[in-house]
């Protein structure tokens, strides 16, 4: 296992600022019952890119990070550990996905990026944050499910092209061997 860098630590929370921006202040919520009951927005994403550009260990950090500093800055009901060990199963799923891949162009390949973000996003907010809201709050998944299905159909191929480009552009920059 290698160790972070301090450059790293920079991207990392560079990812995590932008995930709490995205997510706390970006993004439209919808409560009711003293919970969140929808999220519209892009806070996800930081964390995805995180997981695939730096590896399932800087996803998880990213998401555990910023659920647990988010909820701080803006907290909407009780703060809840099932919620951040699914914004961190956001960034390690892909992550490791994208490690079995084992060839480095996997992370400009727009198919392998789709299954990678597919089975993360389809893992964590399809099923786990519908499940615990049913478990912790009585919503009902039959009411969330839909909704997120749809979300999904979207947010998956337009991250994996934004990650795409991104890859594809800023991987001098990142230097991530």
């Amino acid at each position: 296992m290698r160790k972070i860098s301090t450059k790293n630590i920079a991207y990392y929370s560079l990812l995590i600022a932008l995930n709490i921006v995205l997510t706390r202040v970006g993004s439209i919520r919808i409560g009711g019952g003293g919970v969140e009951i929808v999220r519209i927005g892009f806070g996800g994403y930081p964390i995805i890119l995180a997981g695939i550009v730096f590896g399932p260990l800087a996803g998880g950090i990213v998401g555990a990070v910023g659920d647990v500093i988010g909820y701080f800055v803006s907290p909407m009901g009780p703060y809840m550990p099932h919620f951040t060990m699914t914004a961190a199963l956001t960034g390690i799923i892909p992550g490791l996905v994208m490690m079995m891949f084992k060839d480095q162009e996997a992370k400009s390949s727009f198919w392998k990026l789709t299954l990678a973000i597919a089975l993360g996003q389809i893992t964590t907010s399809i099923f786990l944050v519908p499940y615990f809201m049913q478990t912790l709050f009585s919503v009902p998944m039959i009411t969330t499910v839909p909704g997120r299905v749809i979300g999904q159909a979207v947010h998956i191929p337009l991250y994996a092209y934004v990650t795409k480009v991104l890859v594809n552009r800023l991987s001098v920059v990142w230097n991530t061997n």
